[in-house]
């Protein structure tokens, strides 16, 4: 398989990305396609879907193994479970799946057509490996049993955050930086109140600390990477 196309996130690194599609509504990214699937045919109908399916390569863990079992995050990192009950990057075959909303279609750019979704969870140039339709009556099922993690995450956080950072930040994804912070992007197993954590972000690094349910941003500025 080739990528047929990449995807252009505000994350420079793993680290903040959230841990499912859809949990940030606000993010906005841009899938861009390869020159050989820059045809518009190839899209023709997809403006009448809501949502899309993206089939993506870890492309980060590309050749750095896998085991049988591992230790999901959710739980603390203190349980193992078989990987193929789990949604670990580190994969026999490293491929992704995120539902994305589509909010539109650029048909005439310098890059060809390209897709405008939303939600997504993937780093920034992400290669895509296939595109297909979220089609409701088959895709959603109400009566689904989600396992050890079939309760959205709890623990968000109230963010602080200097309206003089704040206005660092491109204004098209603040929004977005706070919801990413709100919901936690630590490792779910730190919970060091006198730590400093960093993320890229929107070509920023966004440095915050956490205390007593609080995430407090102290600093963002020229990104590190």
């Amino acid at each position: 398989m080739e990528p047929i196309a990449h995807i252009r996130t505000d994350f420079a690194s793993k680290f903040g990305v959230p841990r499912q599609a859809g949990l940030v509504e606000q993010l906005r990214a841009v899938v861009v396609l390869e020159p050989p699937y820059r045809a518009a045919e190839a899209l023709r109908g997809i403006e009448g879907f809501s949502h899309l399916w993206l089939i993506w390569e870890f492309s980060e863990n590309r050749d750095r193994g896998w085991s049988p079992t591992v230790r999901p995050p959710r739980l603390g990192g203190n349980r193992r479970l078989g990987v193929f009950a789990t949604r670990s990057p580190f994969r026999p075959n490293p491929i992704g799946l995120s539902c994305v909303g589509l909010e539109g279609v650029e048909w005439d750019t310098v890059q060809g057509p390209v897709l405008r979704v939303s939600g997504a969870d993937l780093v920034d140039g992400t290669p895509i490996l296939d595109i297909k339709p979220y089609i409701p009556y088959a895709d959603c099922h109400p009566e689904a049993v989600g396992g050890f993690a079939g309760d959205a995450p709890e623990g968000w956080l109230a963010v602080e955050c200097p309206p003089e950072l704040l206005t660092r930040v491109p204004e098209g994804s603040r929004a977005a930086l706070l919801g990413v912070l709100a919901q936690d992007p630590r490792p779910s197993y730190q919970d060091n109140p006198g730590r400093v954590y960093g993320f890229g972000f929107a070509g920023l690094e966004v440095r915050f600390a956490v205390r007593e349910g609080v995430l407090t941003v102290t600093d963002i500025g020229p990104s590190r990477l």
